[in-house]
């Protein structure tokens, strides 16, 4: 067991350094994705309606690709299955594209589901490696708690919510993971700088 001590300590480093040398891009992304959700937040109904169009474009896309690769199946029931998984996503990316206000009840019932798996994996991962950045592995939390108790009010208002619900649950997802970001990038520069102060 003691063995094992200097490699996750030189793990635990190289991330915190790794996150200090690139501190420029990492402070970038936080700052951008949490404007991004901010907007989204003032505008709910366009930001619901804009995360419905990008959905569909990227299953029509995956349809697109999907049809393209399919010819390159080795047997016939691996061609069968690409052609039908193509199709699927094609459909989906159409009607998505088509009507996407009112791709957006369907739309938003998944992303319940994705925002729940989310806040559950964010929130587990930060609670199994809090010793890398002990100062800020408690915003990952919050983050991952705050997109649990999102899914819930926006499930326990169905239907009516249908409509804003996906603007308002990416762009407080967005707030929270940029914060999160943000102060992750703040500990790792303060920490690094500490140890590489200290052995100058």
């Amino acid at each position: 067991m003691a063995a094992l001590e200097p490699t996750i300590h030189d793990v635990q480093y190289s991330i915190r350094h790794a996150v200090r040398h690139h501190w420029n891009i990492v402070v970038a992304q936080g700052v951008i994705i949490t404007v991004l959700g901010v907007l989204a937040i003032i505008w709910p109904q366009i930001s619901t309606v804009a995360t419905d169009v990008y959905i569909g474009a990227i299953f029509l896309l995956a349809g697109l690709a999907g049809l393209a690769v399919m010819f390159l199946a080795p047997t016939v029931s691996v061609f069968l299955w690409s052609l039908l998984t193509a199709a699927l996503s094609l459909l989906v990316g159409v009607l998505l594209l088509w009507h996407p206000v009112a791709g957006a009840v369907s739309l938003t019932l998944v992303l319940i589901a994705f925002f729940i798996a989310e806040g559950l994996f964010q929130t587990v991962v930060a609670l199994s490696y809090r010793s890398v950045l002990p100062e800020s592995w408690g915003w990952m939390v919050f983050s991952g708690i705050t997109d649990l108790i999102l899914a819930g009010l926006i499930i326990a208002a169905w239907p009516s919510s249908a409509g804003w619900a996906i603007g308002l649950i990416v762009g407080v997802n967005l707030i929270t993971s940029g914060v999160a970001i943000l102060m992750v990038a703040i500990t790792a520069k303060r920490v690094v700088d500490a140890a590489e102060k200290a052995f100058s």
